[in-house]
């Protein structure tokens, strides 16, 4: 059995694929998996369908919604013995024995690439690119709906975000400043304001040899912080900008280019 969470919600197993598109179901689903096979109360999963607007009998409501899905679930893996989705204490619980979940390989593999950055960079990169493959879309569709759905869309995208940092820096240090600027260049264009990512653009950029284009990059956030936000760009930032004019030696291709966020002394 696998789950789908990040850019769709679906389950399958073998040629049996269900995609949960919206829907007290979808919704369901989506509470359950963000739950990462904890116990969800009653109330809570009460709060996540309905809001503050239960229907009359909403218990037996839910009821009816936990029966739907169950079947459903079942369906697509006829042969387990007992039902994933299951009563306990005072709410529901969806069992992830054997099951794969999108969501959980790439945060795992977000883990061992952290812990491996320093000694194998070039697995580094290959595994968050692998990871990073997994995204077809926002977490959920982008129909999370209750909150433990929504707190749970709103860490995986911060993990995303943090992924992409990390697999920037790693291929900036192998030296695919190249490579890496068409890339960057979207993501910079498209994400939400992320000092991040238009440093790490601007030091490919320069180490293309483009380094008006990489003070074009710093002058273009800056106008969009000071419109979007009201502020100006961190000193990290700034200080990237300083380097470029003065040719930095940590902009050199290969050189730690990770010393320029430190602050200017």
């Amino acid at each position: 059995m696998n789950f789908w969470i990040l850019g769709r919600v679906a389950a399958g197993s073998g040629d049996r694929l269900v995609h949960f598109r919206g829907g007290m179901q979808g919704a369901l689903l989506m509470a359950l998996l963000a739950a990462e096979g904890q116990i969800l109360s009653t109330g809570t999963l009460i709060t996540e369908l309905w809001g503050d607007n239960p229907p009359d009998s909403v218990e037996n409501a839910l009821q009816a919604h936990v029966s739907r899905l169950r079947r459903k679930l079942q369906s697509i893996e006829p042969d387990r013995p007992t039902s994933r989705l299951v009563a306990q204490a005072s709410g529901y619980r969806l069992l992830l024995d054997g099951a794969g979940v999108d969501a959980k390989v790439f945060t795992d593999a977000l883990a061992a690439a952290r812990a491996a950055v320093g000694v194998r960079p070039t697995e580094v990169a290959y595994r968050l690119r692998e990871a990073l493959a997994l995204w077809q879309g926002p977490a959920f569709g982008g129909t999370a709906a209750g909150m433990t759905a929504e707190a749970a869309a709103v860490r995986l995208e911060e993990s995303r975000i943090a992924a992409l940092e990390l697999l920037f820096d790693v291929e900036l240090k192998l030296g695919c400043h190249t490579d890496i600027v068409p890339e960057l260049t979207a993501l910079v264009r498209v994400e939400a304001p992320n000092e991040r990512l238009c440093e790490q653009l601007m030091v490919a950029l320069y180490r293309c040899g483009r380094q008006s284009e990489a003070l074009n990059v710093y002058q273009w956030m800056r106008n969009r912080m000071a419109e979007e936000l009201g502020i100006d760009p961190s000193p990290m930032l700034r200080n990237h900008e300083r380097a470029i004019l003065a040719h930095d030696r940590e902009l050199r291709i290969r050189e730690d280019h990770l010393l320029l966020r430190q602050p200017v002394g």
